[in-house]
């Protein structure tokens, strides 16, 4: 049965898809970034941050990984990737900033996996 850690994951890895999807459709259109993509993409950074914590939680109950050092690196990773994207991208609201944004949902969905394949 799979842990919080998990579980909390699991729910990243969907919600990632779906603003995936939202923002593939959003440069399909060809049109500006829309503002609401900016409020998903940080609702995915607020799940990642709880995540984080949660897996901050697991090490400090002593729940330990096989490598440490991997999980601390992916935790620390996950939270960082999605703000440097919308930091890189705040003055460029065009279809290429969408493409950004896309590139790092996909980042952070694929350490979520690899997250909760090393658990």
């Amino acid at each position: 049965m799979p842990g919080p850690l998990d579980q909390i994951s699991y729910v990243v890895v969907g919600y990632a898809g779906l603003v995936l999807l939202v923002a593939a459709y959003s440069a399909w259109r060809g049109r500006e970034r829309p503002p609401w993509l900016d409020s998903m993409a940080w609702m995915l950074e607020t799940l990642l941050a709880i995540r984080a914590l949660a897996g901050l939680g697991a090490l400090a109950s002593g729940d330990r990984p096989d490598s440490i050092a991997t999980h601390v690196g992916y935790l620390v990773a996950s939270v960082c990737v999605v703000p440097i994207a919308l930091g890189s991208t705040t003055e460029d609201r065009g279809p290429w900033s969408i493409g950004v944004l896309a590139v790092a949902v996909v980042a952070v969905g694929v350490i979520s996996v690899r997250m909760m394949m090393t658990l």
